[in-house]
């Protein structure tokens, strides 16, 4: 019976990606009675969980300071995702990329 009300609330118009990949996440943000969409680009750190509880985080270097976020797909905001570049890691949680600095930070593609 779960299953069947969680089904009906899924989102699978997302593009596939997977760790190590960079994306852009197009959401939008209600601030106070305005809304815009910002976007956010970075490496994808681990994807996790299934169903209606699936998230991915996005880890981005902004004035030399790693920012980490955690998106949910089915989050009613979140707008559109894009794929930027495919990349090629041999782990699906890729902690060690945090402690990572300079050229050594990059993804082979």
């Amino acid at each position: 019976m779960l299953q069947s009300i969680t089904k009906y609330y899924i989102k699978n118009n997302f593009p596939l990606f997977h760790s190590g990949d960079t994306i852009t996440v197009f959401f939008e943000i209600k601030e106070g009675e305005k809304k815009r969409i910002q976007s956010f680009k970075g490496v994808v750190i681990k994807k996790q969980g299934k169903g209606f509880t699936k998230t991915f985080t996005i880890r981005k270097i902004s004035a030399g300071i790693g920012i980490e976020r955690i998106f949910i797909f089915n989050q009613p905001n979140i707008r559109k995702i894009e794929v930027n570049k495919k990349g090629k890691v041999r782990r699906s949680k890729i902690y060690y990329f945090r402690t990572l600095k300079g050229k050594k930070a990059r993804v082979k593609s």
